[in-house]
């Protein structure tokens, strides 16, 4: 078959086949990623089916797939609500990272990884699946719920974290060393600092510039400067999707309402190829060794994620109930647990089939631990006092401003009661 002809026909089955895989997560209420990563590992290298003629092609998706992931990211915050967002939330961040980075670096150094094999790992247990849960929290109704700020305050510190910490772990993927790392840092740091800045500033001078009333225009642009910053950023080390994050960042208002419309169709197609093309890169051999230890890493690390969650909602005056779904709504890890470890995987390749494992473990319990924790955390509480258990109703003040992504917390009516 012709190498053209070939590449076609690869292609349309793997699209066709994702299309037909995510209706059918929609049917059963599941995210689509765990069913992409098993597409992968079953056409990969010791798949079921290898996929040559597409595998380059699908390379150059899988990071167009990242790239539209963060910016898309990026463009749900504007650069005010990151700043209130460090302002409200860093103590929260802060045991965020604790709890939930240690047992990953720690699972690696008992592994024998070494210091860049640590690093990430940590980042793949520490950090929650922004896309995940935004559908959950859709998918439960509890976009309305006290709690849900504070959530997203969570996330969005997360999300900013990873303007630093990609950088500093493509440095030591290259091997830059102690000084190249440094300097990495240092990079990211003044980028970050001087695009929130500009975006404070002058971001609607920039939206302007870009703006126009031709969707098609609007496409081209938005796509056209996001994957210019994100080759550069690349060039100097901080990190394609950093570049394309701190893009969406510097957008606002109507601009970023019409890029996201047009953008978002689009990501999902290539965050699809990505998640495949992850799975494709992994030996399904190599799961069944590492199943352990991810099973053992994914327990850890659900009871951090909802220790985490339950202290930022008490932090904010949330009630038991609320600190509990709170708590349980944090524990999905995604798109960005598999970012890093495709950073990682060319120097440390034995995080990539322990990341995939990890991640297929915890998205499909994440749903189940936002629904289920507090109902069987207010069992426990009833059956340890005897029936008398009060429930856990209590409620508070707000703590202060939670800054939200746009999109996610559209105003309602009736929004819940204190917890």
């Amino acid at each position: 078959m012709h190498d053209t002809t070939a590449l076609l026909v690869e292609l349309g089955s793997v699209i066709l086949g994702l299309g037909i895989i995510g209706r059918f997560a929609g049917r059963i209420g599941l995210s689509p990623i765990p069913l992409y990563l098993l597409a992968g590992l079953a056409f990969g290298d010791g798949g079921l089916l290898p996929l040559g003629a597409s595998e380059e092609f699908t390379a150059v998706g899988a990071e167009i797939g990242v790239i539209l992931l963060l910016l898309l990211l990026g463009l749900e915050y504007s650069a005010s609500e990151l700043v209130t967002s460090l302002k409200t939330q860093y103590p929260s961040g802060a045991v965020d990272f604790v709890l939930n980075a240690t047992p990953g670096a720690v699972a690696a150094l008992l592994l024998g990884w070494g210091p860049v094999g640590a690093v990430a790992l940590a980042g793949v247990t520490w950090i929650s699946s922004s896309g995940v849960i935004a559908k959950v929290l859709t998918d439960l109704g509890r976009l309305g719920n006290r709690e849900t700020p504070v959530v997203l305050g969570v996330l969005v510190i997360e999300d900013l974290s990873m303007a630093v910490y990609l950088p500093l772990l493509t440095a030591m993927v290259a091997g830059a060393g102690l000084a190249g790392g440094s300097i990495a840092l240092l990079v990211a740091l003044g980028t970050v600092g001087l695009v929130l800045y500009v975006a404070l500033r002058h971001g609607r001078l920039i939206s302007r510039a870009v703006s126009s009333d031709n969707p098609e225009m609007l496409l081209l642009v938005v796509l056209g400067l996001t994957v210019l910053v994100a080759g550069v950023a690349q060039q100097l080390q901080v990190s394609a999707a950093v570049g394309a994050f701190l893009v969406g960042i510097a957008l606002s208002g109507e601009v970023a309402e019409g890029a996201r419309k047009l953008l978002t169709p689009l990501r999902d197609l290539f965050a699809a190829v990505f998640f495949v093309f992850f799975g494709l890169s992994t030996d399904p051999s190599d799961i069944p060794p590492v199943l352990l230890p991810a099973l053992l890493l994914a327990v850890v690390t659900v009871f951090t994620k909802i220790g985490t969650g339950w202290y930022a909602a008490r932090r904010a005056g949330i009630g038991s109930r609320g600190r509990w779904r709170a708590g349980g709504t944090l524990v999905a890890r995604g798109e960005f647990s598999i970012v890093i470890a495709g950073l990682a995987v060319a120097t440390e390749p034995r995080i990539g089939p322990i990341a995939t494992a990890y991640v297929l473990i915890l998205v499909i319990i994440g749903p189940l631990t936002a629904r289920w924790t507090q109902p069987v955390v207010a069992r426990i509480q009833t059956w340890r006092d005897g029936g008398s258990g009060d429930g856990g109703s209590g409620g508070g003040a707000s703590g202060g401003s939670v800054p939200v992504a746009r999109e996610e917390m559209p105003v309602v009516e009736h929004a819940s009661a204190a917890d």
